[in-house]
């Protein structure tokens, strides 16, 4: 694990520093984009597109030992191999963190806990003994989030009293209910109809080896007070509801209780997708899979077979470990990957291009069902899903990159999808002018209050990453298609009006404000707005001042959790996020500025032989301050993005 260092906060005069990237190399610098273009193009599938591995942390592969041990059906094997994973993340305390380097997470440290104990680790043990006292340190398991605790009543580890209370006749409620299922983010949604059912039920997991973790409690379960602590007036509300709905829930007629019952196996039987899963996320798939087990489906139930399958679709297991992704990316690895090598040839990797994007137009939506219409019932549809196949859930950010890159390649054929997509994200647009990932308007923040959301992801409101993309697309189109300037220029408006005082801008979807400030500036590019525009100006000076010594740049995940002095700094440079510095400079016109060079320096110097880089830490958001990703395609495809931008740039001069 790496540990965190003190982070230099002085700024600094790139001119007068690293005097070596003033004379970048013509032939080295092509050298390293045919060593990074090559190794990126031996990746490709046969079938056109890209997906690297998506990495989240331990929380994941905790969750499928513990199914394993929910339905009593133990892959000792396989168990084994996640274990070596798990104890290889621990840090120096003893916790397990949500990213690398970061500070130990309550939450996950249980469930690593819980599995690792499941998978014959004793409790003598010194990483269990670490782990243990550092749990109670933070007031133990009974501290945990919503989601764990849930897990634990499960495991018959604390009392259904402990968790929220979330009957599954919340299905019934009508759309004008302060709480409805329409109201909350695609995720949430996909996460909670059948957790519905499994805590209405009150499922009961197996346990074969009656497993328990009784030694991470402070108090004892069954006499800890409180499992909810009161946050805001509003909360204390939704406390108060919580208990009154477990006071009335005997009243409940039967007949109401099994019509709910049959609703919520319903709603996620429509969107179960097959080898794919339901919503595609790996919680989602798992409370499906337990649902139905739950109801009296058989396990040879094509439903349940096929549910099973997609979860084990997440599995990555190598010679001596293994671990579970919390979800598949090939339609994001594939628009950016392509975007990457149409910056480094357009002509020669045509052949490669043209199969990316053949894949990609054959995963394309049309007219399916989605959840996104009942907002927008009268919009075509034409999006792209994040995963292979998520029907119900094109997401906005995909469609945008990668009807951008089919315009940017100018191949024959695309023009239908271009439009179908641009014309499906117009119509996609909130009323602010900005764009949530999946929803329009998901706003209803009260709904972060309610004793369920103490994670505070609820919701998918419009963000300034996302808008961004959406403004490139538009402006790149719009060139022969003036429909679509008056919602670009709404869009332009609301990133305007988002950007932080520094000139940099929060990143929803990446780490954090390199990302947001790099994202904005790719999509004003586009535009007709000058680079003298504030908003230009600002976002360079701000990347300017936070470059590091080294020439690179880097960004702590901490910079989520509300710490000034972690935005845009981290205790060491990052390629990828070089990567997006250097690329948001030059489209702010700074091609010829000693940071660029600096920046281009750092990458090249950081390439390792077999021509990409490596670096260790984790890369976004899932959730800020809840749950992070590592792409490792990140370190893959955009150095060689900047570097070859880098190049034709100064080829134009």
């Amino acid at each position: 694990m790496l540990t965190e260092s003190p982070i230099d906060t002085s700024s600094h005069d790139m001119s007068n520093n690293n005097a070596s990237a003033n004379n970048v190399s013509i032939s080295g610098l092509n050298a390293a984009i045919e060593r990074a273009q090559s190794k990126l193009l031996s990746l490709q599938n046969p079938a056109g597109y890209w997906v690297f591995e998506l990495e989240a942390d331990c929380t994941i592969p905790s969750e499928y030992i513990m199914m394993m041990h929910y339905l009593g059906d133990i892959n000792a094997e396989l168990q084994s191999k996640i274990a070596v994973y798990l104890r290889s993340r621990q840090a120096e305390d003893g916790s397990y963190p949500l990213f690398t380097g970061g500070p130990g997470d309550i939450s996950c440290s249980v469930k690593v806990y819980y599995a690792l104990k499941m998978a014959g680790d004793s409790i003598h043990e010194p990483h269990m003994k670490r782990l243990r006292e550092w749990i109670l340190c933070q007031g133990g398991a009974a501290r945990a989030n919503v989601f764990t605790r849930i897990a634990l009543a499960m495991f018959e580890q604390l009392p259904w009293r402990g968790v929220p209370y979330i009957p599954v006749e919340i299905m019934l409620l009508p759309a004008w209910f302060p709480f409805h299922l329409d109201k909350v983010s695609y995720w949430s949604r996909t996460v909670m109809v059948p957790l519905f059912i499994l805590c209405t039920l009150k499922a009961k997991a197996k346990n074969p080896q009656n497993v328990n973790i009784l030694e991470l409690f402070v108090v004892h379960p069954d006499e800890e007070k409180h499992y909810f602590p009161e946050r805001t007036v509003l909360n204390k509300f939704f406390l108060g509801l919580d208990w009154f709905g477990r006071v009335t829930e005997p009243l409940i007629p039967k007949s109401t209780r099994k019509r709910a019952i049959d609703k919520a196996a319903s709603w996620f039987t429509e969107r179960l997708n097959g080898e794919d899963g339901l919503g595609g996320i790996f919680p989602a798939m798992v409370n499906s899979y337990e649902a139905m087990l739950l109801l009296g489906l058989p396990a040879d139930h094509p439903n349940v077979v096929i549910a099973r399958q997609a979860i084990d679709k997440m599995l990555v297991v190598k010679e001596h470990e293994a671990y579970c992704q919390p979800c598949l990316s090939p339609v994001w690895d594939t628009s950016l990957a392509s975007l990457a090598l149409l910056e480094s040839d357009k002509q020669g990797n045509s052949a490669s291009l043209g199969k990316a994007y053949d894949w990609l137009k054959s995963v394309q939506l049309s007219n399916e069902p989605g959840d996104w219409r009942v907002s927008r019932p009268d919009l075509e549809g034409g999006g792209w899903a994040f995963q292979f196949a998520n029907p119900h859930y094109p997401d906005v950010d995909d469609t945008a990159v990668v009807a951008f890159s089919m315009a940017e390649s100018n191949i024959a054929g695309l023009e239908e999808s271009i439009h179908r997509a641009t014309r499906w994200i117009v119509g996609m647009q909130s009323q602010n002018g900005g764009y949530g990932a999946f929803d329009v308007d998901n706003t209803y923040y009260h709904l972060n209050e309610i004793p369920f959301a103490d994670h505070g992801a609820l919701l998918d409101p419009p963000t300034v990453d996302v808008s961004a993309r959406c403004a490139m697309l538009m402006a790149r189109v719009s060139q022969d298609h003036a429909e679509y300037l008056p919602a670009l220029q709404r869009t332009i408006d609301y990133i305007r009006s988002d950007q932080e005082t520094d000139g940099s801008w929060f990143g929803r979807w990446g780490t954090n404000y390199i990302y947001g400030t790099w994202s904005v500036l790719l999509g004003l590019e586009q535009t007709s707005l000058p680079k003298s525009d504030p908003m230009y100006t600002k976002a360079a000076s701000w990347l300017k001042s936070v470059q590091r010594e080294d020439g690179g740049w880097g960004e702590d995940n901490l910079s989520y959790h509300e710490d000034s002095k972690y935005r845009g700094r981290y205790h060491f440079s990052t390629a990828f996020q070089t990567s997006w510095a250097v690329l948001g400079l030059i489209a702010a016109g700074e091609v010829n500025s000693p940071e660029v060079k600096a920046g281009i320096d750092f990458i090249l110097r950081t390439q390792q032989a077999d021509g990409v880089w490596n670096d260790p830490c984790f890369t976004a958001p899932g959730f800020p301050k809840v749950f992070y990703l590592k792409y490792h395609g990140y370190d893959k495809f955009f150095p060689l993005w900047a570097l070859a931008r880098y190049r034709n740039e100064l080829a134009k001069q």
